[in-house]
Protein backbone atom coordinates (compact mmCIF):
# COMPACT_ATOMS: atom_id res chain seq x y z
CA UNK A 1 0.00 0.00 0.00
CA UNK A 2 1.45 3.60 -0.61
CA UNK A 3 1.61 6.70 1.73
CA UNK A 4 -1.15 8.22 -0.62
CA UNK A 5 -3.24 5.38 0.43
CA UNK A 6 -2.00 5.04 3.82
CA UNK A 7 -3.25 8.60 4.43
CA UNK A 8 -6.78 8.00 2.52
CA UNK A 9 -7.75 5.15 4.87
CA UNK A 10 -6.69 6.85 8.01
CA UNK A 11 -8.52 9.55 6.94
CA UNK A 12 -11.46 7.62 6.48
CA UNK A 13 -11.19 5.97 9.58
CA UNK A 14 -11.05 9.29 11.78
CA UNK A 15 -14.18 10.34 10.09
CA UNK A 16 -15.83 6.84 10.83
CA UNK A 17 -14.98 8.36 14.32
CA UNK A 18 -16.26 11.54 14.29
CA UNK A 19 -19.56 10.01 12.69
CA UNK A 20 -19.58 8.11 16.04
CA UNK A 21 -18.82 11.26 18.19
CA UNK A 22 -21.88 13.30 16.98
CA UNK A 23 -25.08 11.51 17.99
CA UNK A 24 -23.16 11.22 21.45
CA UNK A 25 -22.46 14.81 21.63
CA UNK A 26 -26.08 15.65 20.60
CA UNK A 27 -27.57 14.30 22.89
CA UNK A 28 -25.54 15.27 26.03
CA UNK A 29 -26.72 18.59 24.82
CA UNK A 30 -29.90 18.11 23.95
CA UNK A 31 -31.12 15.44 27.19
CA UNK A 32 -28.53 17.09 29.90
CA UNK A 33 -27.73 20.79 28.42
CA UNK A 34 -24.13 19.51 28.40
CA UNK A 35 -21.94 21.52 26.22
CA UNK A 36 -18.89 19.17 24.57
CA UNK A 37 -15.83 21.67 23.65
CA UNK A 38 -12.71 21.12 22.11
CA UNK A 39 -9.93 23.96 23.57
CA UNK A 40 -13.28 26.26 23.77
CA UNK A 41 -14.83 25.20 20.68
CA UNK A 42 -17.95 23.67 20.71
CA UNK A 43 -18.54 20.44 18.97
CA UNK A 44 -21.90 20.72 18.56
CA UNK A 45 -24.29 20.40 16.31
CA UNK A 46 -20.77 20.21 14.01
CA UNK A 47 -20.13 17.87 10.96
CA UNK A 48 -17.72 15.55 10.57
CA UNK A 49 -15.58 17.40 9.07
CA UNK A 50 -15.87 20.59 10.67
CA UNK A 51 -15.03 18.06 14.18
CA UNK A 52 -11.86 16.78 12.01
CA UNK A 53 -10.64 20.71 11.13
CA UNK A 54 -11.18 21.60 14.91
CA UNK A 55 -9.09 18.89 15.96
CA UNK A 56 -6.48 19.98 13.76
CA UNK A 57 -6.58 23.09 16.31
CA UNK A 58 -4.47 21.45 18.76
CA UNK A 59 -1.25 21.68 16.86
CA UNK A 60 -0.71 25.00 18.30
CA UNK A 61 -0.27 23.26 21.61
CA UNK A 62 2.16 20.27 20.92
CA UNK A 63 3.17 20.99 17.23
CA UNK A 64 0.68 18.32 16.44
CA UNK A 65 -2.73 17.48 15.37
CA UNK A 66 -4.75 16.08 18.45
CA UNK A 67 -6.59 12.58 16.88
CA UNK A 68 -10.43 11.77 17.41
CA UNK A 69 -9.30 8.58 18.45
CA UNK A 70 -7.39 10.34 21.81
CA UNK A 71 -11.24 12.17 22.41
CA UNK A 72 -13.55 9.86 21.51
CA UNK A 73 -12.43 7.47 25.51
CA UNK A 74 -13.48 10.63 26.78
CA UNK A 75 -16.97 11.92 25.25
CA UNK A 76 -17.72 8.12 25.33
CA UNK A 77 -16.69 8.83 29.60
CA UNK A 78 -18.90 11.43 29.41
CA UNK A 79 -22.12 9.76 28.43
CA UNK A 80 -22.13 7.14 31.29
CA UNK A 81 -21.79 10.04 33.99
CA UNK A 82 -24.79 11.68 35.64
CA UNK A 83 -23.90 15.31 34.29
CA UNK A 84 -25.83 18.24 35.16
CA UNK A 85 -25.42 21.94 32.46
CA UNK A 86 -21.89 22.34 31.96
CA UNK A 87 -19.43 22.75 29.58
CA UNK A 88 -16.39 20.22 29.50
CA UNK A 89 -13.85 20.04 26.96
CA UNK A 90 -12.38 16.86 25.99
CA UNK A 91 -9.25 18.54 24.26
CA UNK A 92 -8.25 19.97 28.01
CA UNK A 93 -9.03 16.43 29.64
CA UNK A 94 -6.88 14.63 26.77
CA UNK A 95 -4.08 17.22 27.48
CA UNK A 96 -4.42 16.71 31.14
CA UNK A 97 -4.66 13.11 31.38
CA UNK A 98 -1.41 12.58 29.29
CA UNK A 99 0.47 14.28 31.76
CA UNK A 100 -1.07 12.66 34.53
CA UNK A 101 1.28 9.49 35.87
CA UNK A 102 -1.39 7.93 37.90
CA UNK A 103 -2.59 5.58 36.46
CA UNK A 104 -6.12 5.99 35.67
CA UNK A 105 -8.24 4.94 32.87
CA UNK A 106 -9.67 7.63 30.97
CA UNK A 107 -13.02 6.66 32.91
CA UNK A 108 -11.50 6.99 36.32
CA UNK A 109 -10.03 10.48 34.89
CA UNK A 110 -13.25 12.00 33.46
CA UNK A 111 -15.28 11.47 36.49
CA UNK A 112 -12.94 12.96 38.72
CA UNK A 113 -12.01 15.98 36.24
CA UNK A 114 -15.63 16.75 35.76
CA UNK A 115 -17.01 15.72 40.06
CA UNK A 116 -18.28 19.27 40.00
CA UNK A 117 -20.70 18.65 37.44
CA UNK A 118 -22.18 14.97 38.28
CA UNK A 119 -24.44 13.57 40.56
CA UNK A 120 -25.40 15.87 43.88
CA UNK A 121 -22.97 18.50 42.68
CA UNK A 122 -24.66 18.93 39.83
CA UNK A 123 -26.62 22.85 39.14
CA UNK A 124 -30.00 22.54 38.38
CA UNK A 125 -31.44 23.35 34.71
CA UNK A 126 -32.75 26.44 34.30
CA UNK A 127 -36.34 27.40 33.37
CA UNK A 128 -36.29 28.91 29.82
CA UNK A 129 -35.47 33.09 29.85
CA UNK A 130 -37.47 34.99 27.32
CA UNK A 131 -35.49 37.15 25.21
CA UNK A 132 -36.41 40.35 22.87
CA UNK A 133 -34.63 41.43 20.09
CA UNK A 134 -35.50 45.72 19.58
CA UNK A 135 -33.56 46.16 16.21
CA UNK A 136 -33.04 43.29 13.46
CA UNK A 137 -30.22 44.61 11.21
CA UNK A 138 -26.76 43.17 11.36
CA UNK A 139 -25.88 42.45 15.14
CA UNK A 140 -29.78 41.54 15.85
CA UNK A 141 -29.60 39.13 13.17
CA UNK A 142 -26.89 37.51 14.02
CA UNK A 143 -27.49 37.58 17.33
CA UNK A 144 -30.71 35.96 16.79
CA UNK A 145 -29.02 32.88 14.69
CA UNK A 146 -27.08 32.62 17.53
CA UNK A 147 -30.12 32.46 20.53
CA UNK A 148 -31.48 29.57 17.63
CA UNK A 149 -28.70 27.75 17.47
CA UNK A 150 -28.04 27.59 21.41
CA UNK A 151 -31.51 26.46 22.04
CA UNK A 152 -30.69 23.29 23.05
CA UNK A 153 -32.75 21.25 24.89
CA UNK A 154 -35.40 24.30 25.48
CA UNK A 155 -33.85 25.54 28.50
CA UNK A 156 -31.18 28.75 29.27
CA UNK A 157 -32.23 31.31 26.45
CA UNK A 158 -35.64 31.42 24.28
CA UNK A 159 -35.63 34.22 21.63
CA UNK A 160 -39.41 35.02 22.00
CA UNK A 161 -39.62 38.38 19.87
CA UNK A 162 -38.64 40.62 17.89
CA UNK A 163 -39.31 44.54 17.86
CA UNK A 164 -39.16 46.34 14.44
CA UNK A 165 -40.33 49.23 12.95
CA UNK A 166 -43.39 48.35 9.93
CA UNK A 167 -41.79 48.10 6.63
CA UNK A 168 -44.51 47.70 3.91
CA UNK A 169 -45.78 44.89 2.15
CA UNK A 170 -44.26 41.50 2.56
CA UNK A 171 -42.49 43.12 5.61
CA UNK A 172 -41.83 39.65 7.64
CA UNK A 173 -41.24 37.85 4.38
CA UNK A 174 -38.04 40.24 4.00
CA UNK A 175 -36.86 39.78 7.05
CA UNK A 176 -36.97 36.10 7.55
CA UNK A 177 -35.44 36.16 3.80
CA UNK A 178 -32.76 37.87 5.55
CA UNK A 179 -32.48 35.52 8.32
CA UNK A 180 -31.89 32.62 6.37
CA UNK A 181 -29.53 34.01 3.60
CA UNK A 182 -26.56 36.15 4.71
CA UNK A 183 -23.93 37.57 1.87
CA UNK A 184 -21.07 37.70 4.92
CA UNK A 185 -21.87 34.70 7.40
CA UNK A 186 -23.82 32.59 4.88
CA UNK A 187 -26.56 30.29 4.88
CA UNK A 188 -28.94 29.96 8.42
CA UNK A 189 -28.34 26.54 9.61
CA UNK A 190 -31.58 25.32 9.56
CA UNK A 191 -35.11 25.58 8.23
CA UNK A 192 -36.83 28.85 8.59
CA UNK A 193 -40.42 29.63 7.71
CA UNK A 194 -42.72 32.48 8.02
CA UNK A 195 -46.36 32.37 9.62
CA UNK A 196 -48.22 35.95 8.39
CA UNK A 197 -51.31 35.26 9.93
CA UNK A 198 -49.69 34.73 13.48
CA UNK A 199 -46.76 37.56 12.21
CA UNK A 200 -44.29 34.58 13.40
CA UNK A 201 -40.91 33.15 12.19
CA UNK A 202 -40.44 29.83 12.88
CA UNK A 203 -36.54 28.99 12.63
CA UNK A 204 -35.77 25.63 13.82
CA UNK A 205 -38.91 24.96 15.29
CA UNK A 206 -38.62 28.47 17.84
CA UNK A 207 -41.80 30.41 17.18
CA UNK A 208 -40.93 34.21 17.73
CA UNK A 209 -43.32 36.90 17.01
CA UNK A 210 -42.38 39.48 14.82
CA UNK A 211 -43.72 43.09 16.74
CA UNK A 212 -44.46 46.21 14.58
CA UNK A 213 -43.45 49.21 16.83
CA UNK A 214 -41.91 52.58 16.45
CA UNK A 215 -41.22 53.31 19.82
CA UNK A 216 -41.04 51.15 23.31
CA UNK A 217 -44.10 52.72 24.82
CA UNK A 218 -46.20 51.39 21.73
CA UNK A 219 -45.52 47.76 23.07
CA UNK A 220 -47.33 45.30 25.82
CA UNK A 221 -45.25 42.56 25.98
CA UNK A 222 -47.09 40.62 28.18
CA UNK A 223 -49.91 40.47 25.74
CA UNK A 224 -47.69 37.92 23.70
CA UNK A 225 -47.05 35.60 26.78
CA UNK A 226 -43.34 37.33 27.48
CA UNK A 227 -42.33 37.63 31.10
CA UNK A 228 -39.39 38.40 33.04
CA UNK A 229 -37.50 39.16 29.52
CA UNK A 230 -34.69 40.18 28.73
CA UNK A 231 -34.59 42.77 26.19
CA UNK A 232 -31.56 43.22 23.62
CA UNK A 233 -31.19 46.71 22.13
CA UNK A 234 -29.66 46.73 18.75
CA UNK A 235 -30.66 49.49 17.43
CA UNK A 236 -28.06 52.00 19.64
CA UNK A 237 -30.84 54.93 19.36
CA UNK A 238 -30.85 54.86 22.99
CA UNK A 239 -27.46 54.71 24.78
CA UNK A 240 -27.98 56.15 28.25
CA UNK A 241 -29.99 54.85 31.20
CA UNK A 242 -32.70 57.51 31.03
CA UNK A 243 -33.33 56.47 27.21
CA UNK A 244 -32.88 52.25 27.95
CA UNK A 245 -34.59 52.44 30.72
CA UNK A 246 -38.18 53.42 28.40
CA UNK A 247 -37.49 49.50 27.80
CA UNK A 248 -38.47 48.83 31.02
CA UNK A 249 -41.94 47.83 30.55
CA UNK A 250 -44.17 44.81 31.81
CA UNK A 251 -42.50 41.23 30.65
CA UNK A 252 -39.20 42.99 30.23
CA UNK A 253 -36.51 42.64 33.25
CA UNK A 254 -33.15 43.61 31.92
CA UNK A 255 -31.92 45.47 29.02
CA UNK A 256 -28.75 45.12 26.99
CA UNK A 257 -27.18 47.47 24.36
CA UNK A 258 -25.19 46.33 22.03
CA UNK A 259 -23.11 49.45 21.73
CA UNK A 260 -20.96 51.47 23.63
CA UNK A 261 -23.19 52.77 27.22
CA UNK A 262 -23.28 56.29 28.32
CA UNK A 263 -23.27 58.18 31.27
CA UNK A 264 -23.23 55.29 34.05
CA UNK A 265 -23.88 52.55 32.02
CA UNK A 266 -21.87 49.66 33.01
CA UNK A 267 -19.58 48.36 29.65
CA UNK A 268 -19.32 44.85 30.19
CA UNK A 269 -16.50 42.98 28.17
CA UNK A 270 -17.08 39.09 28.85
CA UNK A 271 -14.49 37.13 30.48
CA UNK A 272 -12.79 40.62 31.59
CA UNK A 273 -15.53 42.24 33.73
CA UNK A 274 -18.85 40.38 33.41
CA UNK A 275 -18.37 39.25 37.40
CA UNK A 276 -18.66 43.08 38.32
CA UNK A 277 -22.16 43.01 37.09
CA UNK A 278 -24.75 43.50 40.33
CA UNK A 279 -27.83 41.30 40.28
CA UNK A 280 -29.97 43.87 40.90
CA UNK A 281 -28.62 45.75 37.54
CA UNK A 282 -31.54 46.38 34.86
CA UNK A 283 -29.28 48.04 32.30
CA UNK A 284 -25.83 47.17 30.61
CA UNK A 285 -24.02 48.09 27.83
CA UNK A 286 -21.30 45.35 25.59
CA UNK A 287 -19.35 48.13 24.78
CA UNK A 288 -18.10 48.06 21.12
CA UNK A 289 -16.97 45.85 18.89
CA UNK A 290 -13.33 47.10 18.78
CA UNK A 291 -13.52 47.57 22.93
CA UNK A 292 -14.13 43.72 23.01
CA UNK A 293 -11.37 43.36 20.78
CA UNK A 294 -8.36 44.70 22.69
CA UNK A 295 -9.69 44.73 25.89
CA UNK A 296 -8.77 41.12 26.76
CA UNK A 297 -5.61 41.18 25.18
CA UNK A 298 -4.23 44.39 26.65
CA UNK A 299 -5.46 42.50 29.87
CA UNK A 300 -3.39 39.71 29.39
CA UNK A 301 -0.57 41.86 28.97
CA UNK A 302 -1.35 43.78 31.64
CA UNK A 303 -1.22 41.15 33.60
CA UNK A 304 1.52 39.46 32.80
CA UNK A 305 4.47 42.66 32.16
CA UNK A 306 2.34 45.82 33.07
CA UNK A 307 1.27 48.17 30.80
CA UNK A 308 2.65 52.15 31.03
CA UNK A 309 0.89 53.37 27.84
CA UNK A 310 -0.65 52.12 24.79
CA UNK A 311 -2.10 53.40 21.26
CA UNK A 312 -4.64 51.45 19.51
CA UNK A 313 -5.38 51.90 15.32
CA UNK A 314 -8.07 50.10 13.99
CA UNK A 315 -8.74 48.98 10.46
CA UNK A 316 -12.04 48.33 10.03
CA UNK A 317 -14.38 47.06 7.80
CA UNK A 318 -17.18 49.41 6.25
CA UNK A 319 -20.55 49.57 8.25
CA UNK A 320 -24.52 50.42 7.28
CA UNK A 321 -23.25 54.31 9.08
CA UNK A 322 -21.38 55.06 6.02
CA UNK A 323 -22.57 56.17 2.78
CA UNK A 324 -22.08 53.86 -0.61
CA UNK A 325 -21.92 56.45 -2.78
CA UNK A 326 -20.74 59.96 -1.81
CA UNK A 327 -23.32 62.08 0.21
CA UNK A 328 -24.40 64.13 3.25
CA UNK A 329 -23.39 62.88 5.85
CA UNK A 330 -23.54 64.45 9.85
CA UNK A 331 -19.92 63.03 10.19
CA UNK A 332 -16.77 64.68 8.85
CA UNK A 333 -15.50 61.86 5.65
CA UNK A 334 -17.89 59.37 6.68
CA UNK A 335 -20.27 60.52 3.93
CA UNK A 336 -17.46 59.25 1.53
CA UNK A 337 -17.84 55.91 -0.60
CA UNK A 338 -17.64 53.00 1.84
CA UNK A 339 -16.48 50.78 -0.82
CA UNK A 340 -14.50 53.24 -2.75
CA UNK A 341 -12.51 54.97 -0.31
CA UNK A 342 -10.24 54.26 3.33
CA UNK A 343 -11.82 56.56 5.55
CA UNK A 344 -10.02 58.18 8.73
CA UNK A 345 -12.51 58.43 11.74
CA UNK A 346 -12.72 58.32 15.39
CA UNK A 347 -12.92 54.99 17.71
CA UNK A 348 -14.44 55.62 21.42
CA UNK A 349 -12.59 51.75 21.91
CA UNK A 350 -9.99 53.09 23.47
CA UNK A 351 -11.56 55.57 26.24
CA UNK A 352 -14.21 52.84 26.64
CA UNK A 353 -11.04 50.50 28.62
CA UNK A 354 -11.43 52.87 31.78
CA UNK A 355 -14.49 51.42 32.39
CA UNK A 356 -14.04 47.75 31.56
CA UNK A 357 -10.53 47.91 33.67
CA UNK A 358 -10.56 50.47 35.96
CA UNK A 359 -7.44 49.16 37.37
CA UNK A 360 -5.36 49.88 34.36
CA UNK A 361 -4.14 53.23 34.58
CA UNK A 362 -2.42 53.75 31.82
CA UNK A 363 -3.25 55.99 29.06
CA UNK A 364 -4.87 54.25 26.34
CA UNK A 365 -5.11 56.32 22.71
CA UNK A 366 -6.90 54.95 19.69
CA UNK A 367 -7.82 56.33 16.29
CA UNK A 368 -9.31 54.06 13.21
CA UNK A 369 -9.62 54.06 9.45
CA UNK A 370 -12.32 52.53 7.68
CA UNK A 371 -11.75 50.40 4.42
CA UNK A 372 -13.11 48.96 1.80
CA UNK A 373 -14.40 45.33 3.28
CA UNK A 374 -17.65 44.22 4.58
CA UNK A 375 -16.30 42.39 7.97
CA UNK A 376 -13.36 41.20 9.81
CA UNK A 377 -11.29 43.98 11.36
CA UNK A 378 -7.63 44.44 12.96
CA UNK A 379 -6.64 46.18 15.77
CA UNK A 380 -3.06 47.62 15.99
CA UNK A 381 -2.00 47.88 20.06
CA UNK A 382 0.95 49.52 20.09
CA UNK A 383 2.38 49.15 23.98
CA UNK A 384 4.49 50.33 26.37
CA UNK A 385 5.08 47.62 29.09
CA UNK A 386 6.19 47.97 32.66
CA UNK A 387 9.14 45.55 31.75
CA UNK A 388 11.55 44.25 28.98
CA UNK A 389 10.92 41.16 27.51
CA UNK A 390 10.84 39.03 23.74
CA UNK A 391 9.18 38.34 21.01
CA UNK A 392 9.43 34.06 21.88
CA UNK A 393 7.75 35.06 25.42
CA UNK A 394 4.84 37.23 24.48
CA UNK A 395 4.01 34.76 21.91
CA UNK A 396 4.19 31.79 24.42
CA UNK A 397 1.84 34.48 27.12
CA UNK A 398 -0.75 34.81 24.68
CA UNK A 399 -0.65 30.79 22.93
CA UNK A 400 -1.09 29.86 26.73
CA UNK A 401 -3.95 32.54 27.33
CA UNK A 402 -5.61 31.59 24.36
CA UNK A 403 -5.48 27.84 25.61
CA UNK A 404 -6.00 27.41 29.55
CA UNK A 405 -6.92 30.81 30.81
CA UNK A 406 -10.15 32.18 31.85
CA UNK A 407 -9.70 34.61 28.43
CA UNK A 408 -9.65 31.73 26.21
CA UNK A 409 -13.40 32.41 24.78
CA UNK A 410 -11.98 35.85 24.11
CA UNK A 411 -8.42 35.57 22.76
CA UNK A 412 -7.63 32.80 19.87
CA UNK A 413 -3.96 32.42 18.72
CA UNK A 414 -2.63 32.17 14.75
CA UNK A 415 0.44 31.27 13.55
CA UNK A 416 -0.91 31.09 9.43
CA UNK A 417 1.24 32.82 7.93
CA UNK A 418 -0.55 33.91 5.26
CA UNK A 419 -4.24 34.56 7.19
CA UNK A 420 -5.98 37.74 6.21
CA UNK A 421 -9.48 38.87 7.02
CA UNK A 422 -11.72 36.49 4.94
CA UNK A 423 -10.02 33.75 7.26
CA UNK A 424 -11.34 34.98 10.32
CA UNK A 425 -15.24 35.57 9.07
CA UNK A 426 -16.80 33.32 11.48
CA UNK A 427 -14.67 33.10 14.28
CA UNK A 428 -16.62 33.05 17.79
CA UNK A 429 -13.43 34.88 19.65
CA UNK A 430 -13.32 38.84 20.71
CA UNK A 431 -9.88 38.56 19.08
CA UNK A 432 -7.69 36.92 17.44
CA UNK A 433 -3.74 37.26 18.20
CA UNK A 434 -1.57 37.20 14.64
CA UNK A 435 1.61 35.47 15.54
CA UNK A 436 3.48 36.01 12.29
CA UNK A 437 2.64 40.10 12.81
CA UNK A 438 3.78 40.21 16.38
CA UNK A 439 6.72 42.46 17.30
CA UNK A 440 8.52 42.90 20.04
CA UNK A 441 11.45 45.54 21.07
CA UNK A 442 12.51 45.45 24.98
CA UNK A 443 9.44 46.83 26.75
CA UNK A 444 7.81 48.08 23.64
CA UNK A 445 5.41 45.59 22.44
CA UNK A 446 3.19 45.59 18.79
CA UNK A 447 0.14 42.91 18.41
CA UNK A 448 -2.21 42.90 15.60
CA UNK A 449 -5.79 41.39 16.55
CA UNK A 450 -7.92 40.47 14.09
CA UNK A 451 -11.70 40.67 15.26
CA UNK A 452 -15.01 39.62 13.51
CA UNK A 453 -16.68 42.73 14.30
CA UNK A 454 -20.13 41.47 13.90
CA UNK A 455 -20.19 37.73 14.78
CA UNK A 456 -17.03 37.59 17.35
CA UNK A 457 -19.25 40.46 19.18
CA UNK A 458 -22.77 39.10 18.46
CA UNK A 459 -20.99 35.89 20.42
CA UNK A 460 -19.86 38.00 23.05
CA UNK A 461 -22.97 40.11 23.27
CA UNK A 462 -24.86 36.08 24.06
CA UNK A 463 -22.25 35.15 26.73
CA UNK A 464 -23.35 38.88 28.53
CA UNK A 465 -26.92 37.63 28.24
CA UNK A 466 -26.26 34.17 29.51
CA UNK A 467 -24.29 35.32 32.66
CA UNK A 468 -26.93 37.74 33.83
CA UNK A 469 -29.99 34.87 33.13
CA UNK A 470 -27.50 32.51 35.15
CA UNK A 471 -27.56 30.01 31.95
CA UNK A 472 -23.74 30.72 31.86
CA UNK A 473 -22.75 27.07 32.97
CA UNK A 474 -19.36 26.34 34.53
CA UNK A 475 -16.57 25.04 32.28
CA UNK A 476 -14.61 21.50 33.13
CA UNK A 477 -11.67 21.16 33.40
CA UNK A 478 -11.30 24.95 34.65
CA UNK A 479 -9.48 27.51 33.12
CA UNK A 480 -6.46 28.21 34.73
CA UNK A 481 -6.25 31.22 36.72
Amino acid sequence: MTVKDDSFTDWKNREEIAESMIPMIGRLHRERDVTVLLHSRSLVNKSVVSILKTHRFARQIAGEELSVTDTLPFVQALTTLDLGPSQIDIGRLAEIYQADDRGLSVAEFTAEAVAGATGGNKIDRREPRDVVLYGFGRIGRLVARLLIEKAGSGNGLRLRAIVVRGGGDQDIIKRASLLRRDSIHGQFQGTITVDEAESAIIANGNTVKVIYANDPSEVDYTAYGINNAILIDNTGKWRDREGLSQHLRPGIDKVVLTAPGKGDVPNIVHGVNHDTIKPDEQILSCASCTTNAIVPPLKAMADEYGVLRGHVETVHSFTNDQNLLDNYHKADRRGRSAPLNMVITETGAASAVAKALPDLKAPITGSSIRVPVPDVSIAILSLRLGRETTREEVLDHLRDVSLTSPLKRQIDFTTAPDAVSSDFIGSRHSSIVDAGATKVDGDNAILYLWYDNEFGYSCQVVRVVQHVTGVEYPTYPAPAV
